[in-house]
């Protein structure tokens, strides 16, 4: 993988929205056996991104914006799965 692609992750803050910071990750493409498990819940997986572990706070951490800067797209973090103890594979909707 080569970390390519440049997304920002959105912490929720009390004064204007969202506080945001860039990380490298990898874009994926959404399984199809995913893509159909999600959709019987009423979920629409739209893509899956691969972080490094150490820059994503599953706790605080709740939008992802892809491309970064204010022209991206905002998502919201559906599943987060630890793929190593490096790699954090984030799927968004």
């Amino acid at each position: 993988m080569t970390w390519d692609e440049v997304i920002e992750l959105g912490q929720v803050n009390d004064m204007d929205g969202y506080d945001w910071h860039q990380v490298f990750a990898n874009k994926l493409s959404v399984h199809r056996d995913e893509f159909y498990k999600a959709a019987q819940s009423g979920l629409k997986p739209q893509r899956i991104f691969e972080v490094h572990t150490f820059e994503f706070d599953e706790i605080k951490d709740e939008k992802l914006r892809y491309p970064a800067g204010d022209e991206g797209a905002v998502y919201h973090i559906l599943r987060a799965y630890d793929k190593s103890n490096e790699i954090t594979e984030l799927t968004v909707t």
